[in-house]
């Protein structure tokens, strides 16, 4: 069964994320790109190509210095690992949804011994108020923006900034899941640079919204890098060469940037669309970044069946998975408004939709 649907997405226009594309076409399209550029392989992250790129990131972001890991799952602890020894505290703070509780077997806490205070409501950002409102003393709070669980919602600008001011203000450190950073300029109008300001560290991943081979870096001040690269060594992730994976999200930066406000705008009108089809709703609304949370009236079973079906008749595949919802009957779905869905009419996503909840 999932082979078939692999072949069928394979073979449909995607409206989720940036488009299909085998292992063939990316690896083609990072040899390429090496040959154009006359790319050398690294070796344990010394070398023009991963060196030239984490200073590249890290004056995009404005922090001194930026290390290359292989995941954001070694890269985050890590960076909880080190202001929790700093500060002669193994308690940290974080969203009841971080990707660190749900999806990471509680790694912080086997790996690094680290207890965690889940802080805010868990459809919502994480605000000053939260913090305020622990009733122990944390050594780091993370904070991710956008949240993803809660599809895509942002704090406001305001509210960012207090925030930060909020945990500066008790002696603590501000560490930023930015696993979507990228996605978040477009809401705040700003640079990556000043959304990123009121954090001491942060990490970004380049294989979600870049399209990107795995890679993530981590960011901080200089002597919080040399800390992590030991911590890295540590944990086996400084690997022999990552020259695929910084080649792949070096060649594909800049230009998947400059689509972000494209995305955004997209996002706004198929949630105008989605929202004149009964049966139908988005959330947020309307969207804060390029993805959202759509919440269909049928089962997940079906929701799947129906959106295969349309695959098949026209060719354009409307979502990814589908999982149940809190209302019995229905199910909720992530869509990322990326490269796929600019070229995907309104008349099509209502239609296809539309067909789910039928």
């Amino acid at each position: 069964m999932q082979e078939r649907r692999d072949q069928l997405r394979l073979s449909c226009r995607s409206l989720h994320g940036h488009g299909a594309i085998t292992p063939a076409q990316v690896l083609a399209d990072v040899a390429r790109w090496c040959e154009q550029t006359d790319a050398r392989f690294e070796s344990y992250g010394r070398g023009a190509l991963i060196e030239d790129f984490e200073a590249r990131v890290a004056e995009l972001l404005g922090f001194p210095a930026a290390r290359f890991f292989p995941s954001g799952t070694m890269a985050q602890p890590i960076a909880l690992r080190i202001w929790s020894d700093r500060a002669g505290l193994a308690h940290v703070a974080m969203h009841p949804t971080s990707h660190l509780e749900l999806h990471e077997e509680r790694g912080y806490a086997h790996l690094h011994d680290l207890r965690v205070t889940l802080a805010g409501p868990a459809d919502a950002p994480l605000l000053a108020e939260h913090f305020a409102a622990l009733s122990e003393k944390v050594s780091a709070l993370l904070v991710e923006l956008p949240i993803r669980e809660a599809g895509g919602q942002l704090p406001t600008w305001e509210q960012l900034l207090a925030l930060g001011a909020a945990v500066r203000e008790a002696n603590c450190r501000l560490h930023l899941d930015g696993a979507r950073l990228w996605e978040c300029a477009a809401f705040y109008g700003r640079t990556y640079a000043e959304i990123c300001e009121p954090f001491d560290s942060a990490y970004v991943s380049f294989y979600k919204g870049i399209g990107a081979l795995p890679g993530s870096m981590l960011l901080g001040s200089r002597d919080f890098v040399d800390e992590a690269i030991v911590w890295q060594r540590r944990c086996g992730g400084n690997l022999y060469t990552f020259a695929p994976s910084v080649a792949s999200a070096a060649m594909q930066l800049d230009e998947r940037i400059a689509r972000m406000p494209d995305y955004y705008e997209r996002a706004q009108q198929i949630a105008l669309v989605l929202g004149n089809v009964d049966g139908v709703a988005v959330m947020p609304e309307p969207p804060q970044t390029n993805m959202m949370h759509i919440f269909l009236a049928a089962d997940a079973e079906r929701a799947l069946r129906v959106r295969d079906q349309f695959a098949r008749d026209s060719g354009v595949w409307l979502f990814g998975n589908a999982r149940p919802a809190d209302v019995p009957g229905h199910c909720r779905l992530e869509l990322y408004v990326g490269d796929g869905a600019l070229g995907i009419d309104d008349e099509i996503v209502a239609r296809g939709f539309a067909a789910c909840v039928a």
